[in-house]
């Protein structure tokens, strides 16, 4: 739950401290620009929102790994989701317009997150989870994101430690591999979820968890 908090609001400082300009660079989303990554977050906070004052009944069905949908397939930009939240984020015009909404819902999410009962039971997409699970996998979604923000932006500040460090720790059980240890938490994330293709020597170090790259999560 604290990891929640801590990773979001660095994400939103990251983003509520960029200079206009960079709103029209490229994210680390294939297709996307800065904004369009942006708008994902105010939708993404939407959902959060949504999905803690949807309590469920019943045991839980999944937790915060198995939460995720895991394909082997990067995102080329052309699903009509993708499409539309490029459309919503040029609707925008002005990224002060974009930062004020985020910051808007998403200290929203921010304060329900803080308010919720850990071992509430929510529900969304057809699952039951705690919210203390539903809250811990959105770690992964934030610091990733965080990664994704700042790919061509040199300088911006990077997601916390212990954020990078948990995120590895469940991107590896979905791996059901560890990646190798001299590897930072931001390579192991970017790589691993095919952000960006290993070197050479990466692969060679990756063993056979190499040919089940990438880990695509959504």
């Amino acid at each position: 739950m604290d990891l929640f908090s801590r990773s979001w609001a660095a994400l939103r400082t990251a983003v509520a401290e960029l200079p206009d300009e960079d709103f029209a660079r490229p994210s680390g989303c294939t297709g996307w620009l800065v904004r369009d990554l942006v708008c994902h977050l105010v939708i993404d906070a939407q959902d959060v929102l949504i999905t803690l004052v949807t309590p469920a009944t019943g045991e839980p069905t999944h937790n915060a790994v198995t939460y995720w949908n895991v394909t082997g397939t990067p995102p080329t930009g052309d699903d009509p989701l993708d499409a539309l939240t490029v459309r919503l984020a040029a609707a925008y015009e002005e990224p002060k317009l974009l930062k004020f909404h985020l910051d808007d819902v998403g200290s929203a999410a921010g304060r329900a997150a803080d308010l919720a009962d850990p071992e509430q039971r929510v529900g969304t997409q057809d699952m039951v989870l705690t919210a203390g699970d539903y809250l811990s996998a959105y770690v992964l979604e934030w610091t990733l994101h965080h990664l994704d923000l700042i790919a061509h932006l040199p300088g911006a500040p990077q997601p916390p430690a212990e954020s990078l460090a948990r995120s590895r720790a469940m991107l590896e059980e979905i791996a059901g591999a560890p990646f190798p240890a001299s590897w930072s938490d931001q390579d192991a994330l970017r790589v691993g979820t095919g952000r960006r293709p290993p070197t050479d020597a990466e692969r060679a170090r990756l063993g056979p968890l190499a040919a089940e790259l990438p880990f695509v999560i959504g």
